[in-house]
């Protein structure tokens, strides 16, 4: 618990709650950057804005270099699924070690060891030695780190910013990652053309220093002390269970786990649309990603600014994202297609946002390491399944078909969830007009009865 007064969480919001107009507990309306006011929190963000460059540059430069050395979508799709793979395997136990150790150790460590694989992956790519099975192994290690590092960093927000601005917080924190999405994937395709891939992932290894320094410069007085869960036996199960008896966190995760799986597979999707179907280089590949980036920037300030995170929020942006990617699938053009890449980032950052702010402000601090840990194992363990899917699909029957797939069933999932949660929690949709605008909305069965009735 928080040394604070009072808990370091909301209470969870019951089914009825979420998906009707009354906003999760413990949120707050508040201005769009005030959880930046905190130091400890301003030095995390900036550390984050440069490694987060250079993760995007190190993604673009892999995934570009693995289609260079095989001319495979098929293995660029192994090489996402390696990176993902540990937190499929190994990411509940994570959780487990998170919620057991101090999480600004834990980073060091864990940032440290990317920063190293990094520079490896940059020396073997400089020498002229680098093999496809050396990226394998690189992007495996990724991973393994990204095991303990990814629910350490989520519950460490709360740590440093305290229950009132968690929402505000996680929202900049993906503010952040896609801001650097656009400058990360512009720079890497400059930088790809002009002097190779080797330099890019050079400065992913040297970017960590950032990070590293602002863990080194935070006042360990000023942060919001969370009581670690001592060692014990059944503490995996004990968060299992606690997810498990909240529908608000089970039907969340799932509708995640469905949408990371079959929609967000990017590195397959938009390198092969830039090289099979536009026939265009390693800059038409960074503009999709730069333009994707826009907008999901767009919807990462757009929900730093809502403070609220509401199940049909979440539902609607799911429905959204599906339904664009289906749509920009069937592109003639290369402008097209890179112009829909916009709304599809806000849709889908919309999706990532509420579903975060949502699972951590329902989490007692106590269970929240080994909640995230679920959560982030679906978000990200999705890829092992959903990328090779996806590559083979692009393969067999063209990578028009593979979009258009993945979108059907990320919208499919949303429309079958929202039904699901609706039925669970009494409610009806129902349509009208708001202030002049078409308004949709879930409310209580009774309430529309009434309103009938009237």
């Amino acid at each position: 618990m928080s040394s604070g007064s009072g808990a370091d969480s909301a209470p969870a919001p019951t089914t009825h709650e979420t998906l009707a107009e009354k906003p999760a507990a413990g949120a707050r309306k508040s201005s769009m950057f005030s959880s930046l006011k905190v130091r400890n929190y301003r030095l995390f963000f900036m550390g984050q804005v440069v490694s987060n460059i250079g993760t995007w540059m190190q993604r673009i430069a892999q995934d570009w270099l693995v289609l260079s050395l095989t001319g495979s979508a098929t293995a660029v799709g192994v090489t996402t699924a390696l990176q993902f793979l540990p937190m499929l395997l190994f990411g509940l136990y994570g959780g487990v070690l998170v919620d057991r150790l101090p999480k600004r150790p834990t980073l060091l460590f864990t940032q440290s060891a990317m920063a190293l694989t990094g520079i490896a992956l940059a020396v073997l790519t400089l020498s002229g030695h680098v093999q496809v099975w050396h990226v394998y192994v690189a992007a495996f290690a990724v991973g393994l780190a990204t095991v303990l590092d990814n629910p350490a960093r989520q519950t460490f927000v709360s740590e440093m910013v305290g229950p009132d601005q968690l929402q505000n917080a996680v929202s900049l924190n993906s503010a952040n990652f896609q801001s650097a999405r656009l400058v990360g994937p512009a720079v890497a395709g400059v930088m790809i053309t002009g002097v190779g891939t080797g330099w890019a992932f050079l400065f992913n290894g040297l970017s960590f220093v950032a990070p590293l320094a602002g863990l080194l410069l935070m006042r360990s007085r000023e942060l919001h002390a969370v009581q670690r869960a001592p060692r014990g036996k059944g503490q995996l199960r004990e968060g299992l269970r606690y997810v498990a008896g909240r529908p608000e966190l089970i039907w969340t995760i799932v509708l995640v786990g469905f949408v990371s799986t079959f929609g967000f597979n990017f590195p397959v999707y938009l390198s092969a649309f830039a090289d099979d179907v536009f026939h265009a280089g390693a800059g038409s590949y960074s503009l999709f990603n730069t333009l994707m980036a826009v907008g999901s920037l767009a919807g990462a300030l757009l929900a730093a600014r809502r403070g609220t995170a509401r199940m049909r929020v979440l539902v609607a942006g799911a429905v959204a994202f599906g339904t664009m990617e289906i749509v920009a699938s069937m592109a003639p053009s290369l402008w097209l297609f890179a112009l829909l890449m916009a709304p599809i980032g806000m849709f889908g950052m919309t999706v990532n946002v509420t579903a975060n702010s949502s699972v951590q402000m329902s989490t007692d601090p106590a269970m929240r390491g080994r909640v995230m840990a679920l959560y982030m194992m679906v978000f990200m363990g999705g890829a092992p399944i959903g990328a090779p899917i996806a590559g083979w699909i692009t393969d067999a029957y063209g990578v028009r078909a593979g979009l258009a797939a993945g979108g059907a069933v990320s919208a499919a999932a949303a429309v079958t969830i929202g039904l699901v949660l609706a039925r669970m929690g009494n409610l009806r949709l129902t349509v009208g007009w708001n202030h002049g605008h078409p308004s949709v909305r879930f409310v209580p069965r009774e309430a529309r009865e009434l309103a009938a009735v009237a």
